[in-house]
C-alpha cells in the first residue's frame, strides 16, 4: 500500500501546506516524481503538474515530457510544460548547463505559480538525496549550514518525501506497480553528485548500513545547532556591528572577547566575502600594529587602532593573486576561485566557469592575473597557438569585460585557462591523466 499516512504526518508535522493549498508538483517522469504524484492524490491534495524539458537529451526528453503528460491525464490532474534551449540560456549567461537548467526551473515554476494560483512548489527530493548533498558539501568546503541538507521546506519549496529513502521508495513503487522512467545520465560517474551516489555512499554503507537512519538523526541536531548559531549573529549584528558614514565599525577589544571567536567572526563577514584563512589572518594579526588591510572580492577590513573597519572596496583588479598547492580557496576581484583536488581524471563539462586540469602538470605557485599584450595560449581542440587578443575578438568580448577576465597561469609561465572561455590543449585531461585539479570560478558581484 501506498504510505499515505506517513505522507500526511510528515507534511503536518513539517508544517508544508494544508488541504487547502494548492500545489505545484515538479515531476520529471523519473520513479521519485512519480511516487510523489500518486501520493498527493491518494491524499487528496489540490495539485498540478510542471514538466521541464531542457532539450539536452534528444528522443529521451522527448519521451519523459509524452510520460508526464500522460501521467497527468490518467490522474485527471492539470499539466503545465515548457521547452528550454538550455545550452543557448548558458552560454549567454556565462554559467554551467546545470546551473541554466536550474535557474530557468525556478523561473519558470514562479511564473506558473503566480498565473495559475499555486502556493506551493513539491520537489520530490529524499533521505538519499540529503545524504548525498552533504558529503558533496564536505568534499567543497562547508559551514554548518552545509551539514543540514536538504530543508523541508524553503519559503515556497516543500519536500514531501524527504521521510524515505531511494530503497523504500523503490519497494513502494515496485509493489504497487507503478510505471516511471528512467533518466540514462543517472547511471553515469562523471557527475560529481552521480559518483558519490553509485560509488562513495555504498562503500559507506558497508561501514554502516543505517547509514540513511543515522544522518537522519543528524540531521536533526545540526538543523538545532544552526537555528542557535544564526540567533547569536542576529544579535552580534545589533550589538558588534556598528554602521558609520565610512563603514562597519567593529570594536576590536569586544571582537577578542567573542567565544568562538573564529567562528562567530567568520559567520559574520563570510557575507561580505572573507573566507576562514583570512578570518584566521585577522585574528592573529588583533594584537600587532595597526594598518593592516584584508580584501574579499568585494570588500576591505582595515586593521585600525581601536576598530576593525568594513567598507566596500575599489572595483579595479589586483595585477595578480599566488595560488599555492594547498590552497582551496582564493579571491581575485570579483570572483571567488575554488580548487578541487581529485585522485580520478574527471572532466568538467558543459560549464565555462570551471576547468579540469591534469595535475601533475600544474608547477606551483600558479597565478591568476589579468591579460598582456603579447599573451598566447593553445586553445583546446586546435593545435596552434592564438594571441589572447585575437581570442578575445573572436568570442566579441567588450574591452571593458575583458579586463576582468581572470587568466589563470601556471609556475612555467604558460596560460592553462581563459576564465569562463576555454582551457589550454596542452593542460587537458587525457587518457595517462592520474589525477585532476578543478579550478571553478564564483562571481561575488
Amino acid at each position: 500500500m501506498l504510505p499515505v499516512n506517513q505522507f500526511v504526518n510528515f507534511i503536518e508535522q513539517n508544517s508544508l501546506f494544508t488541504p487547502a493549498t494548492k500545489i505545484l508538483a515538479a515531476v520529471s517522469g523519473g520513479i521519485d516524481s512519480v511516487l510523489m504524484v500518486h501520493l498527493l492524490k491518494a491524499a487528496g491534495y489540490d495539485f498540478g503538474i510542471a514538466h521541464c524539458n531542457f532539450q539536452l537529451r534528444g528522443d529521451e526528453a522527448l519521451r519523459d515530457q509524452a510520460f508526464s503528460r500522460s501521467l497527468a491525464a490518467t490522474l485527471d490532474i492539470p499539466f503545465h510544460t515548457v521547452n528550454f534551449d538550455t545550452e543557448q540560456y548558458a552560454a549567454d549567461n556565462k554559467i554551467s548547463i546545470q546551473m541554466a537548467a536550474r535557474d530557468m526551473r525556478y523561473q519558470w515554476f514562479d511564473t506558473i505559480s503566480q498565473q495559475s494560483g499555486y502556493e506551493a512548489i513539491a520537489l520530490a527530493h529524499h533521505q538519499n538525496d540529503t545524504i548525498e548533498t552533504i558529503l558533496l558539501n564536505l568534499t567543497r568546503g562547508t559551514g554548518i549550514a552545509g551539514l543540514h541538507g536538504i530543508l523541508p521546506k524553503n519559503g515556497k519549496l516543500v519536500r514531501p518525501l524527504l521521510f524515505l529513502t531511494r530503497a523504500e521508495i523503490q519497494t513502494i513503487v515496485t509493489a504497487e506497480g507503478l510505471t516511471f522512467v528512467e533518466d540514462s545520465s543517472n547511471a553515469s560517474a562523471k557527475y560529481a553528485r552521480n559518483k558519490i551516489r553509485l560509488e562513495v555512499v555504498p562503500k559507506l554503507k558497508e561501514l554502516n548500513p543505517s547509514l540513511e537512519k543515522t544522518f537522519e538523526n543528524s540531521l536533526l541536531h545540526f538543523r538545532d545547532l544552526e537555528l542557535l548559531l544564526e540567533l547569536k549573529l542576529e544579535e552580534l549584528r545589533q550589538t558588534l556591528l556598528q554602521i558609520h558614514d565610512d563603514g562597519i565599525y567593529l570594536s576590536i577589544a569586544e571582537v577578542k572577547q567573542l567565544n568562538p571567536k573564529r567562528l562567530l567572526l567568520f559567520k559574520l563577514l563570510n557575507e561580505y566575502g572573507f573566507n576562514e584563512a583570512t578570518i584566521d589572518d585577522l585574528i592573529d594579526s588583533l594584537d600587532k600594529h595597526s594598518g593592516r588591510v584584508f580584501e574579499s572580492g568585494t570588500h576591505t577590513l582595515l586593521l585600525d587602532r581601536d576598530n576593525i573597519i568594513l567598507k566596500p572596496r575599489s572595483t579595479v583588479l589586483p595585477v595578480e593573486i599566488i595560488i599555492n598547492d594547498k590552497d582551496h580557496e582564493a579571491h581575485f576581484g570579483v570572483y571567488r576561485v575554488n580548487l578541487l583536488h581529485d585522485n580520478s581524471p574527471l572532466i568538467v563539462k558543459d560549464n565555462p566557469m570551471a576547468v579540469s586540469i591534469d595535475a601533475d602538470k600544474l608547477i606551483y605557485p600558479l597565478r591568476v592575473r589579468t591579460w598582456n599584450e603579447g599573451d598566447y595560449f593553445f586553445p583546446l581542440g586546435m593545435k596552434g597557438k592564438k594571441k589572447l587578443s585575437d581570442f578575445f575578438i573572436n568570442q566579441k568580448v567588450p574591452l571593458h569585460q575583458k579586463e576582468e577576465i581572470p587568466i589563470l597561469v601556471n609556475g612555467n609561465g604558460e596560460i592553462m585557462w581563459i576564465g569562463g572561455y576555454r582551457p589550454d590543449e596542452r593542460y587537458k585531461v587525457s587518457d595517462n591523466t592520474k589525477k585532476v585539479t578543478i579550478f571553478e570560478l564564483f562571481k561575488l558581484t
